[in-house]
């Protein structure tokens, strides 16, 4: 195998390649419909094991991120395997059951639709799963998500969109560029490697370590292995692994296991891929015969223009959200203004679900108060008893640290 880069320093003169690679690559960046989490590695060789080591030639990480940038993959189609571990307890379905209530309620009045995106993301929170993924161009895009005896698919075909859920035959429709109000369309999915990459990609900056590690072969085609470390402590990120197709440039997976090390939080991967033009009618939706369908019922400009005063509410003062720290140590805070609602310790209001929330959390005290850590295995909240919220891949210390500094 040829040599390539190991060390876990960047030059500085490499840094700023890499940030403006980095910057190119959010430009050129291809979109593919998909569904997101995020993901890293610190036991690499587990990511990529049997996957065979083609010696390619050897690359520097400035020229992969450039290889990243200029991909230009308007056609593909595959599978990806998703599997997320956040380390989150088992709920025996509550979190699904929960999300299906809230969009059951429907908005603004109307009936919610089971093929509403919304109500199927949290699934790919957890677990495994398999997504068939196919692309012709920005305007044609589809994703389905393979379920025992179903299958759920999102597709895009110019400025329709079309949601579909055959466990219960219904369906959502809505308009592609309209105001949105929330709703989910293909392009808001990442659930490709290509689209995790992306998000990794913006974070390597001056607080982060850029190498290549080696080669792979994932679903069948040499990669080679883009590997981005945090340089800072207290982050929970150990590191981020990305297999980049070594012709085209796009890359083929994403793992992500977090600072304490075991399985990946989150390994996105192809099994299979193809880069020849997907058929037409892959594409083409027709709901089937008594399937209910739901029109969106997004607002355009000119109706949010004759929308009734003071019907869209706004945020109170002081509820923005804002970001402290720098790269991985970032922690966004909000004040929520809801001083007691959930405080530590044993539930004020006596609810089952406030006691319930409590108990999968930490008690904590500081110079701020007291308050509440909520943990999974990549990102940690903090919640004070005076209605604070400081979130980040951060750990416990970190976020109370950053609290104290709040007072």
């Amino acid at each position: 195998m040829a040599p390539y880069e190991s060390d876990d320093s960047t030059p500085a003169g490499e840094v700023e390649d890499v940030r403006d690679g980095r910057r190119r690559a959010a430009r050129y960046v291809v979109p593919v419909a998909v569904v997101g989490v995020a993901a890293a590695t610190i036991g690499l060789a587990p990511a990529f094991a049997g996957s065979g080591d083609p010696d390619l030639p050897k690359i520097s990480a400035q020229q992969l991120i450039e290889k990243i940038a200029k991909s230009d993959v308007q056609q593909m189609s595959g599978t990806v395997q998703i599997s997320t571990d956040l380390g989150l307890p088992n709920l025996g379905g509550l979190e699904n059951s929960l999300a299906s209530g809230a969009v059951s309620q429907g908005v603004k009045g109307k009936d919610g639709s089971a093929a509403d995106p919304k109500s199927k993301m949290l699934e790919l929170a957890s677990g495994t799963h398999t997504v068939r993924v196919a692309s012709d161009g920005q305007d044609k895009r589809k994703l389905s998500l393979i379920e025992k005896a179903a299958e759920y698919s999102v597709i895009r075909n110019g400025n329709d969109v079309w949601a579909y859920d055959s466990a219960s035959n219904e369906a959502f429709h809505s308009i592609a560029g309209e105001h949105r109000g929330g709703k989910v369309t293909p392009e808001d999915v990442p659930a490709t490697p290509k689209d995790f990459a992306e998000e990794a990609l913006k974070a390597a900056d001056k607080t982060t370590s850029v190498t290549v590690d080696g080669t792979a072969q994932v679903a069948g085609r040499d990669a080679y292995k883009l590997v981005i470390r945090p340089k800072q402590s207290g982050t929970t990120v150990g590191a981020i692994s990305i297999a980049v197709d070594a012709k085209t440039g796009m890359p083929l997976k994403f793992t992500l296991t977090p600072a304490t090390g075991g399985a990946a939080v989150v390994d996105a991967g192809f099994t299979k891929v193809s880069f020849a033009k997907p058929a037409a009618s892959t594409f083409t939706f027709t709901p089937p015969k008594g399937t209910k369908v739901t029109q969106g019922d997004d607002l355009t400009a000119e109706q949010r223009k004759t929308q009734p005063k003071g019907m869209e509410k706004k945020a109170p003062e002081g509820a923005q959200p804002k970001t402290i720290g720098q790269g991985w140590n970032s922690i966004v805070v909000l004040d929520t203004g809801g001083k007691g609602k959930m405080p530590s310790g044993a539930s004020s209001d006596g609810s089952p679900v406030s006691g319930f929330l409590n108990s999968l959390g930490d008690s904590v005290t500081g110079e701020f108060g007291k308050g509440t850590v909520f943990s999974t295995r990549l990102v940690n909240a903090l919640i004070t008893d005076d209605g604070k919220v400081y979130a980040g891949a951060v750990t416990k210390d970190a976020l109370v640290k950053a609290a104290n500094a709040g007072k």
